[in-house]
């Protein structure tokens, strides 16, 4: 990475900034701007997560927010309402106080004297999530968008559920959240308020997981917050992007498509991070990029981003299958709208054989899969964070417990983008059960490498709000769609349709071994074929950002990711570990250290042995003032409930603060 430390304009940095709402609630921001901006206002650009301005993300904030403010904005961090140093209690994501006040913060930015009356706001996950919905509801001072790694659609394609399956991401994700809703405001920014605030949000912030789970299907506690329940509803510009490791590529694709004002996208090899920090790489100049964009919306600069095609994807090459990728070979292509007229759908019909091609006539007798549980653990994670194992391994042993259909070797190298679509017809011995579908580019070693995958509850196959059992022994049709990918099928390689009927611990499985009979001559595999030497772009230039954070790793972030298997009872066992460093902030004399254990273990023929526990420990530390957290949480389910076990317990210094338990049960309906 390129360090600029010559920048157009002079930055200032404003460490703690409270910005107050109509109710009297105050919350606190960090901000970067020009020296001069008082006398030179600029636009601002507004990042609103809750992840702690102050410790959390500073390393990340440091290398980009001095560069946007040395190119003539006003960076705005700011914390939700309950996190960080901000007033009040967080209960829940993109509640209606949260956007509310985002919309009252951008008025107060706008009216500042440092700004020039328009801003933008930009965030990757949640500030991309926020940043959708805050626009949705049309602040007057909002000129522009940024989303990353976000979603439209908080149901059916983000962390909870996909195509109706429970994800074990969100069992993660819910444990993430419950170890932050911890932490206590910085006394060295609230006083001795902080006492006061931390207990509030110990208290307060509930089990999040337990809401969740209570909204097993797309109902309007998950309406709320999906713009795509009405795309009129945004009408600034939004540049929208992603990475084919990530969790949210797919609405990058559906916010160029369905987005009436102007849209942007960008989707890369990258798993859950910023462009310039881009793994697996190539990272790219994104903070040029993205100047360009506010430069063009906030500043009225023809910067020509508006002349370029409006979806950039990089069309990844062959890799051996890994866990893990610093980088993916490949090259960017550019298409001219979404959908694109590069991009043909070609049906390939399915064998009983285990063939799969274009045309000509294939056995159609019926054939059985009835999966065992072990399918899934070489499948990473929902959400890959570019740590070591969170990206699929070697597909060979899941494929060894699935249904498998596979082309011959390719004559020339073949390449798809979009989302790949299976028509699957097939009979179900019980009334629920799932489907997972992989994409699978098997190289002529046979090494076998997952491109894209799609899950689905077959209960929700007429939709996501009502589902419905199945008929056992019935014929059923159904489509499942795939992720969306770009990717190069080389010559001599074959590509594998891989079925199973669970994918652990990704999707939660069904409550009982599901045996599914697949008619292969009424099912068809529709691939978006597309020609691989079309539209190439240039590549990015190598990425740039300011000069990092003055911080000390005690312990550097470290990743680690095991399977193991009982050779008794068959028990495969998946553990992770993720230690977010145990860092010294040094112009703050400020430490804090996070570190996550989790692990999913099941039996391979016993739904119902399937189990999830999650820990996470942090500690925050000044001269004078320590605390630590630690949240566990377990999940189990039998046939008809979930079971959530889980504890909060707080320390101020030797004091035991807090130690709270939850045991609490929900139905599951169909699921």
């Amino acid at each position: 990475m390129h360090i600029d430390t010559d920048l157009p304009r002079d930055v200032r940095e404003l460490e703690h900034v409270e910005i107050p709402m109509p109710d009297g609630t105050r919350l606190a921001a960090r901000i970067w701007m020009p020296e001069d901006a008082e006398t030179r206002p600029v636009p601002a650009i507004l990042e609103y997560i809750p992840y702690r301005k102050n410790d959390k993300t500073l390393e990340r904030d440091a290398a980009r927010a001095p560069w946007l403010a040395g190119h003539g904005y006003a960076y705005v961090r700011l914390d939700i309402r309950g996190t960080g140093e901000s007033d009040g209690v967080m209960q829940d994501e993109y509640t209606e106080i949260e956007l509310k006040d985002g919309c009252d913060a951008i008025a107060w930015i706008a009216e500042q004297a440092w700004c020039d009356g328009g801003v933008g706001i930009v965030g990757i996950s949640w500030g991309g999530f926020n940043g959708l919905q805050i626009a949705a509801l049309r602040p007057p001072a909002l000129k522009a968008v940024v989303t990353i790694c976000s979603t439209d659609d908080r149901y059916a394609d983000d962390i909870h559920y996909m195509g109706g399956t429970l994800l074990g991401d969100q069992l993660s994700w819910a444990s993430v959240m419950f170890g932050i809703n911890t932490l206590p405001p910085d006394p060295a920014h609230v006083g001795e308020r902080w006492r006061e605030l931390w207990e509030a949000r110990l208290d307060g912030s509930g089990l999040w997981l337990e809401e969740w789970l209570g909204h097993q299907t797309r109902d309007d506690f998950w309406k709320h917050g999906s713009v795509c329940e009405n795309w009129d509803d945004i009408e600034v510009p939004v540049y929208a992007v992603s990475g084919w490791a990530d969790g949210y590529c797919r609405a990058v694709f559906r916010l160029v498509e369905n987005l009436r004002s102007p849209a942007k996208g960008i989707v890369g090899p990258w798993a859950h991070k910023y462009p310039h920090l881009g793994e697996p790489g190539p990272a790219i100049d994104w903070l040029t990029e993205e100047t360009r964009w506010w430069d063009y919306w906030m500043k009225g600069r023809d910067t020509g981003i508006m002349d370029e095609p409006p979806l950039r994807l990089f069309l990844q090459d062959h890799a051996a299958p890994r866990s893990h990728y610093k980088r993916r070979e490949g090259r960017w292509i550019t298409e001219p709208a979404w959908p694109s007229t590069n991009v043909t759908r070609t049906g390939f019909s399915l064998g009983s054989d285990g063939t799969l091609g274009q045309g000509g006539d294939r056995p159609d007798a019926p054939v059985a899969v009835c999966s065992p549980l072990w399918v899934g653990v070489q499948a990473g994670k929902w959400c890959s964070y570019a740590h070591p194992g969170d990206q699929p391994g070697d597909q060979r042993r899941d494929d060894a417990g699935s249904l498998v259909f596979e082309t011959e070797p390719l004559a020339e190298d073949t390449a798809i983008a979009g989302d790949a679509r299976l028509t699957l017809t097939f009979r179900s011995d019980r009334p629920v059960a799932q489907v997972a579908v992989r994409l699978v580019d098997v190289a002529p070693d046979g090494a076998a490498t997952r491109v894209s995958y799609g899950l689905l509850n077959l209960t929700h196959r007429n939709g996501h709000e009502t589902p419905e059992p199945l008929e056992p022994g019935a014929e059923t049709t159904v489509e499942v769609p795939f992720k969306h990918v770009a990717q190069i099928f080389r010559a001599g390689h074959r590509i594998r349709l891989a079925l199973s009927t669970s994918y652990f611990p990704i999707a939660w499985p069904a409550p009982e071994a599901v045996t599914l009979t697949v008619l292969p001559g009424r099912s068809e595999l529709s691939l978006p074929l597309r020609d691989p030497g079309a539209d190439i772009a240039p590549d990015f230039d190598a990425p740039r950002a300011g000069p990092p954070l003055d911080v000390d790793f005690d312990t550097p972030p470290e990743a680690e990711w095991s399977v193991t298997e009982d050779r008794d009872t068959g028990r495969v066992t998946v553990e992770i570990r993720d230690h977010e460093g145990d860092a010294t902030i040094n112009p703050q004399d400020f430490r804090h250290s996070s570190e996550g254990h989790e692990r999913y273990s099941v039996l391979p023929a016993d739904p119902l042995s399937a189990m999830g526990e999650v820990t996470w420990t942090h500690e925050m530390e000044r001269e004078g003032w320590h605390v630590k957290t630690v949240t566990d949480t377990r999940l189990t389910g039998d046939a008809e409930a979930f079971r959530i076990v889980a504890r909060l317990r707080a320390w101020h210094g030797e004091e035991l603060v807090r130690d709270t338990d939850w045991d609490v049960s929900i139905p599951r309906n169909l699921v």
